[in-house]
């Protein structure tokens, strides 16, 4: 048997891609879907900080209660917490979040090993897709507070600090926490990248190492002071085109 003999006959593969044009176009709208049910869903939630970490933090780990008690005082300063809404320090964002004054926003992703939602939600979406989620953390975002964990979390640091770099998003507080953690990373980055040429040394200054949860609160206040926390009208034009 030659290998034309094993592939579909030209109407056979007509139809088959037709079905696959068809399928991929009800794709696409379920993908627009997300985004504007998404969009009206969070416009009331600002100003809002998005929390970051590890699914797989136990409870009784210093992160998951350092990550609580950040989210415990962003929410009685009047921040909205969003975090990606699963376990670890997704759950103690959330946690910290619902036992405090503000609401509690969870961001879940449906995965093919199903991902539970922590039971902290005020707010509670659910995505399909990696991309348009990672739009909501940064579009309805003021500051980042990234915590220690594994190639989730670091995908969604770099990604936030590609957009700033690159001026397609606004500039907002990129904060990591964690210092024994992330210094290594950091003295990665400088030494290679910078050291390289491959970014600025001014690049670094768009991330900050604090580890004391009041001083991330008052940092994200400080930069703020004298402009509010309303997007100017030039970021919200970053924002539309994000």
């Amino acid at each position: 048997m030659s290998l034309s003999d094993k592939l579909p006959q030209t109407s056979d593969r007509y139809e088959m891609m037709q079905r696959f044009r068809s399928r991929e176009a009800w794709h696409v709208m379920k993908i627009l879907s997300e985004f504007v049910e998404s969009a009206e869903e969070l416009q009331g939630i600002t100003p809002a900080v998005s929390i970051f970490g590890s699914a797989r933090t136990a409870r009784d780990q210093r992160y998951y209660k350092l990550t609580e008690e950040i989210a415990r005082l962003l929410s009685d300063a009047g921040f909205s917490v969003i975090s990606g809404g699963g376990p670890g320090i997704m759950e103690a964002a959330n946690k910290g979040a619902f036992y405090g004054r503000s609401p509690s926003v969870a961001l879940n992703i449906v995965l093919p090993h199903e991902q539970t939602p922590n039971p902290y939600q005020d707010l509670s979406l659910k995505f399909n897709h990696f991309f348009s989620r990672k739009v909501m953390f940064v579009k309805y975002a003021i500051a980042y507070v990234v915590m220690p964990g594994g190639f989730g979390t670091l995908d969604e640091m770099f990604e936030a600090l590609t957009l700033v770099q690159t001026g397609k998003s606004r500039k907002i507080p990129i904060i990591l926490c964690g210092s024994e953690f992330w210094q290594g990373l950091i003295d990665w980055i400088r030494a290679q990248l910078v050291t390289g040429g491959m970014i600025n040394a001014e690049d670094l200054e768009l991330v900050q190492l604090i580890d004391e949860p009041q001083a991330i609160v008052d940092t994200i206040f400080k930069y703020y002071e004298t402009r509010g926390f309303e997007a100017l009208p030039e970021e919200n034009e970053q924002l539309l085109n994000l």
